[in-house]
């Protein structure tokens, strides 16, 4: 018998919130360059090919709320401009960019053959985002593992988890 959805908000869904901010295509190329070490408005929009105006907006999104931080630079005789930096809450959307990218490279490369190939700095092996439980088992699949009502989810979620909880036990 398949589960029963968890009942939630889907307003205070945490997955819509960060599609709310990240989930635009432009703004996940801006984070992927960022990754990929560039960081001034020019050598960004060399590699995402968005309008500039798209860029600046993009950038000013991930500013505002604390992804990319702005930082001054100042070339030799030239007006002071700005370079973005990743910043912590900015650096920990790798594991999802590198999971959006081995999804690509499995169903959308062409022959199965992916563009860029992630290694480990240390061993060389192949880098690969995987689910794991907080005690390490895993690689877990989606049927290996369960939803409950979080610490944020509404009363009335709590209530009806708990009421299905009961039932099942008896």
């Amino acid at each position: 018998m398949p589960a029963e959805p968890l009942a939630f908000s889907r307003a205070t869904c945490s997955i819509a919130a960060t599609l709310e901010l990240v989930g635009e295509k432009w703004t996940l190329l801006v984070v992927r360059e960022a990754f990929f070490g560039l960081r001034r408005f020019d050598d960004i929009l060399a590699m995402v090919g968005c309008a500039r105006g798209v860029l600046s907006a993009r950038l000013a999104t991930l500013v505002d709320n604390g992804i990319l931080l702005r930082v001054p630079y100042r070339d030799p005789g030239a007006r002071p401009r700005y370079e973005y930096a990743l910043t912590p809450k900015g650096r920990e959307l790798y594991p999802i960019l590198i999971a959006l990218m081995q999804w690509g490279d499995r169903w959308s490369a062409p022959e199965g053959k992916p563009p860029i190939v992630l290694r480990h700095l240390d061993c060389d092996a192949e880098v690969r985002a995987e689910i794991r439980c907080a005690t390490g088992h895993g690689p877990l699949a989606p049927r290996e593992t369960f939803a409950r009502p979080g610490p944020g989810a509404s009363e009335l979620a709590q209530a009806r988890h708990a009421s299905r909880e009961q039932n099942r036990v008896r």
